[in-house]
């Protein structure tokens, strides 16, 4: 699974099999071990996060400053979208 950033405990990174057709741009985050059940946040065509589900548990103290730096870096997130999934399209 392509891996983006470490923060903390945290990893961001891609989950590598994301259906054909391929999903809106979005990012997965667990402590530890990557899943395929992990928290996931859609990156929106503004730039901005939306939560679509916790399931890794973060508190929300954390999770609002992971969803503070994936907004920061949204470029860089979708230019590695494009280059692994060959697509671009957003939540909304």
């Amino acid at each position: 699974m392509p891996r983006l950033f470490k923060i903390g405990s945290y990893i961001i990174y891609f989950w590598a099999n994301e259906n054909q057709p391929v999903e809106p741009v979005h990012v997965h985050v667990s402590e530890g071990n990557q899943s395929a059940n992990a928290t996931k946040i859609w990156l929106t065509s503004e730039g901005k996060c939306e939560l679509c589900h916790n399931n890794s548990k973060i508190p929300s103290r954390y999770l609002y400053n992971i969803m503070r730096f994936i907004e920061a870096n949204n470029i860089r997130i979708i230019s590695e979208w494009e280059k692994y999934f060959g697509e671009v399209k957003f939540y909304r």
